[in-house]
Protein backbone atom coordinates (compact mmCIF):
# COMPACT_ATOMS: atom_id res chain seq x y z
CA UNK A 1 0.00 0.00 0.00
CA UNK A 2 2.99 2.30 0.52
CA UNK A 3 4.26 1.88 -2.50
CA UNK A 4 1.54 2.75 -3.96
CA UNK A 5 0.67 5.55 -2.69
CA UNK A 6 4.59 6.71 -2.94
CA UNK A 7 4.13 6.16 -6.90
CA UNK A 8 1.01 8.06 -7.03
CA UNK A 9 2.21 10.75 -5.18
CA UNK A 10 5.43 10.82 -7.47
CA UNK A 11 3.24 11.09 -10.67
CA UNK A 12 1.29 13.56 -9.37
CA UNK A 13 4.07 15.76 -8.36
CA UNK A 14 5.69 15.24 -11.76
CA UNK A 15 2.71 16.35 -13.45
CA UNK A 16 2.36 19.48 -11.37
CA UNK A 17 5.68 20.45 -12.07
CA UNK A 18 5.95 19.73 -15.28
CA UNK A 19 3.57 21.73 -17.05
CA UNK A 20 4.81 25.67 -17.51
CA UNK A 21 2.34 28.21 -16.46
CA UNK A 22 4.12 30.44 -18.85
CA UNK A 23 3.44 28.14 -21.94
CA UNK A 24 0.19 27.72 -21.04
CA UNK A 25 -0.75 31.46 -21.33
CA UNK A 26 0.48 31.63 -25.01
CA UNK A 27 -1.41 33.82 -27.69
CA UNK A 28 -1.38 33.45 -31.62
CA UNK A 29 0.75 36.50 -31.88
CA UNK A 30 3.61 35.39 -29.36
CA UNK A 31 3.87 31.65 -31.38
CA UNK A 32 4.11 33.98 -34.41
CA UNK A 33 6.70 36.30 -33.23
CA UNK A 34 8.58 33.10 -31.48
CA UNK A 35 8.72 31.55 -35.18
CA UNK A 36 9.77 35.01 -36.81
CA UNK A 37 12.86 35.11 -33.86
CA UNK A 38 13.56 31.15 -34.84
CA UNK A 39 13.68 31.51 -38.28
CA UNK A 40 16.11 34.68 -38.43
CA UNK A 41 18.65 31.99 -36.16
CA UNK A 42 17.99 29.04 -38.82
CA UNK A 43 20.43 29.92 -41.06
CA UNK A 44 22.64 30.64 -38.61
CA UNK A 45 22.71 27.25 -36.50
CA UNK A 46 21.84 24.71 -38.71
CA UNK A 47 19.19 23.30 -36.64
CA UNK A 48 17.81 19.52 -36.78
CA UNK A 49 14.42 19.24 -37.07
CA UNK A 50 13.68 18.70 -33.43
CA UNK A 51 15.84 21.22 -32.44
CA UNK A 52 14.13 24.10 -34.08
CA UNK A 53 10.60 22.81 -32.10
CA UNK A 54 12.20 23.22 -28.45
CA UNK A 55 14.29 26.20 -29.31
CA UNK A 56 10.86 27.60 -30.90
CA UNK A 57 8.66 26.43 -27.90
CA UNK A 58 11.99 28.55 -25.79
CA UNK A 59 11.53 31.54 -27.30
CA UNK A 60 7.65 31.44 -26.79
CA UNK A 61 7.75 30.79 -23.15
CA UNK A 62 10.92 34.06 -23.44
CA UNK A 63 8.42 36.08 -25.13
CA UNK A 64 5.88 35.81 -22.86
CA UNK A 65 7.89 36.24 -19.49
CA UNK A 66 9.33 39.43 -21.29
CA UNK A 67 6.31 41.03 -22.20
CA UNK A 68 5.08 40.83 -18.78
CA UNK A 69 8.29 42.84 -17.79
CA UNK A 70 7.38 45.11 -20.14
CA UNK A 71 4.00 45.97 -18.81
CA UNK A 72 4.86 45.98 -15.83
CA UNK A 73 8.19 47.33 -14.70
CA UNK A 74 10.04 50.70 -15.97
CA UNK A 75 12.96 52.05 -16.32
CA UNK A 76 16.45 50.85 -14.73
CA UNK A 77 14.41 48.21 -13.13
CA UNK A 78 12.84 46.47 -16.63
CA UNK A 79 16.57 46.87 -18.03
CA UNK A 80 17.37 44.95 -15.41
CA UNK A 81 14.71 42.11 -15.60
CA UNK A 82 15.56 42.08 -19.04
CA UNK A 83 18.82 41.64 -18.93
CA UNK A 84 18.35 38.66 -16.41
CA UNK A 85 15.74 37.40 -18.40
CA UNK A 86 18.10 37.05 -21.50
CA UNK A 87 20.64 35.57 -19.38
CA UNK A 88 18.48 32.60 -18.31
CA UNK A 89 17.16 32.29 -21.95
CA UNK A 90 20.94 31.55 -23.11
CA UNK A 91 21.47 28.94 -20.54
CA UNK A 92 18.29 27.51 -21.19
CA UNK A 93 19.16 27.40 -24.77
CA UNK A 94 22.71 25.41 -23.84
CA UNK A 95 19.82 22.28 -23.43
CA UNK A 96 18.51 22.43 -26.82
CA UNK A 97 21.65 23.58 -28.54
CA UNK A 98 24.98 21.62 -29.77
CA UNK A 99 28.42 23.36 -28.09
CA UNK A 100 28.99 24.83 -31.44
CA UNK A 101 25.97 26.18 -32.14
CA UNK A 102 25.65 27.72 -28.63
CA UNK A 103 29.05 29.51 -29.45
CA UNK A 104 26.99 30.73 -32.79
CA UNK A 105 24.11 31.70 -30.72
CA UNK A 106 25.94 33.88 -27.83
CA UNK A 107 27.38 35.94 -31.09
CA UNK A 108 24.36 36.61 -32.87
CA UNK A 109 21.58 36.84 -29.86
CA UNK A 110 22.50 40.76 -29.95
CA UNK A 111 21.26 41.08 -33.34
CA UNK A 112 18.30 38.71 -33.67
CA UNK A 113 17.02 39.70 -30.03
CA UNK A 114 18.89 43.12 -28.94
CA UNK A 115 18.23 44.50 -25.19
CA UNK A 116 16.22 47.84 -25.39
CA UNK A 117 18.09 50.73 -24.27
CA UNK A 118 17.03 53.50 -21.83
CA UNK A 119 16.98 57.35 -22.25
CA UNK A 120 19.20 59.19 -19.83
CA UNK A 121 18.24 63.38 -19.30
Amino acid sequence: MKNVVAVLFLFISISAFSQDPFLQKSSPEVEKEAKVITNKYLPELGMTGQQVLLFQQKVAEFLIRKNKIETELNGKEKLNALYKLQVEETAEMNDILTQPQMEVYKKVKPKFQPLEKIETE
